[in-house]
């Protein structure tokens, strides 16, 4: 197999879930360790402004912690405290409270953090400058692959080839090497939109989060550092539209219909974005030599804001399984460490796909008897203390069987 240079593995694709997933192997793989991250970006130290912000479960913040990462994003991150989630229509007087989580988030550790999206790619940006075992080639693609019982050798958009035992795709939920590998996806498309911004309030939000379910699709009020809270907000298409074309100040006021007066006044603090709403699951996790991650293997609806915590599920489940059959002197390639990857996260992401989707369902809309039935259900889970933990620690990544690094565990 000719090739430039040769690899342990190659990554394509730099976002969230390549670069950890780089940084993990370069940091605690056995020494010599090699990798390639492929991305289409150059490495930036200053971003375009992104919108949105992410919540990071406490299993992704252990993650973070064992790569040396969390300390620079320790000052910026909002501990979420706790969580309150309301159902009722739009032109409500009232909006009754259902359920919330307070004490049970109190376990010596937020289950939650909110971090700016800007924030966490300046840091992997930096650690994977600074990180010798990793050659980031880019701007560039992945343009084709080969793979045989040795190895795999990848074609770059620039002509350039590489060798490596195993490629990764990290490229996003409408990945070229998905396609290549002839890997089939199940979904379909929302008639939602999603819509992002930050926006400032006169007064503390006490790292409160606010899930307020509207028939259109859920509103969530993220708090973030300062009186700022950032704004994740499903709407119908049409609707969405035409509020992301109004004006300034007809968008704060259509904002604050749904945002409510508790935080006093409120203001635009960032940029307005919007994108389409899908779910998509790919048909498999792994190929001949290849593995996908993140978006790439998954798309879920964002209401609970778990998109990148699954896809760092992948990257944790990936690299103990890399790094343990690496120790091994096995294949790292080969299918029996694939094929535990495979079985480790495709049914994790499957579930979590079907319960946000089944939420987004039984919420987005506004019939009378599906909310009494769902008010009703809200109210039995609040008034049930042990099944309100057990959500709280699902929702911060430590059920199940866990990789180690999202125990807070080194390899």
């Amino acid at each position: 197999m000719r090739s430039d240079r040769r690899y342990d593995v190659a990554i394509a694709g730099g976002g969230f879930a390549g670069r950890t997933l780089a940084l993990a192997l370069a940091r605690l793989a056995p020494a010599g360790f090699s990798i390639a991250l492929i991305d289409a970006e150059a490495l930036q130290a200053d971003l375009p402004l992104d919108a949105r912000a992410l919540a990071l479960s406490a299993a992704s913040k252990s993650l973070l912690a064992v790569l040396g990462l969390w300390p620079a994003l320790a000052p910026n991150a909002q501990a979420i405290e706790s969580i309150e989630i309301t159902d009722s229509p739009l032109n409500a007087a009232l909006r009754p409270y259902f359920l919330g989580f307070d004490d049970e988030l109190k376990t010596g550790e937020p289950g939650a953090y909110m971090v700016e999206t800007g924030d966490l790619a300046r840091v992997l940006s930096a650690a994977v400058a600074d990180e010798e075992a990793i050659d980031v080639y880019a701007p560039n693609t992945v343009a084709d692959y080969t793979s045989d019982e040795f190895g795999v050798a990848v074609t770059l958009g620039n002509g350039q080839t590489i060798a490596a035992r195993l490629l990764v795709a990290a490229d996003g939920k409408r990945s070229r090497l998905r396609e290549r590998a002839g890997i089939k996806c199940v979904g379909w498309s929302y008639p939602q939109i999603g819509i992002v911004t930050t926006v400032a309030h006169a007064k503390s939000h006490h790292g409160r989060a606010v899930q307020h379910f509207l028939p259109a699709g859920p509103f969530a009020i993220l708090p973030l550092k300062g009186n700022r809270s950032s704004i994740v907000w499903t709407e119908s298409a049409a609707q969405g539209e035409a509020i992301m074309a109004a004006s300034e100040a007809e968008f704060v006021a259509e904002l604050g219909k749904r945002f409510g007066h508790r935080l006093g006044e409120i203001a635009l603090a960032g940029v307005r974005q919007s994108f389409p709403l899908d779910l998509q699951i790919a048909r498999s996790f792994v190929a001949d030599r290849l593995a996908l991650i993140g978006d790439a293997a998954h798309v879920v609806h964002p209401l609970a804001g778990q998109g990148l915590n699954i896809g760092l599920r992948d990257v944790a489940a990936l690299a103990e399984t890399i790094v343990e059959s690496a120790r091994l002197g096995l294949d790292i390639g080969a299918a029996p460490s694939l094929e535990r990857y495979e079985r480790w996260r495709r049914f994790d992401s499957a579930f979590s796909a079907a319960v946000m989707d089944g939420l987004n369902r039984l919420f987005s809309n506004d019939s009378t008897p599906l909310r009494a039935l769902r008010d009703f259900g809200l109210g039995l889970v609040e008034r049930a203390p042990a099944l309100k933990r057990f959500l709280v620690r699902e929702a911060a990544g430590a059920t199940g069987n866990v990789p180690r690094l999202l125990r807070g565990e080194k390899l």
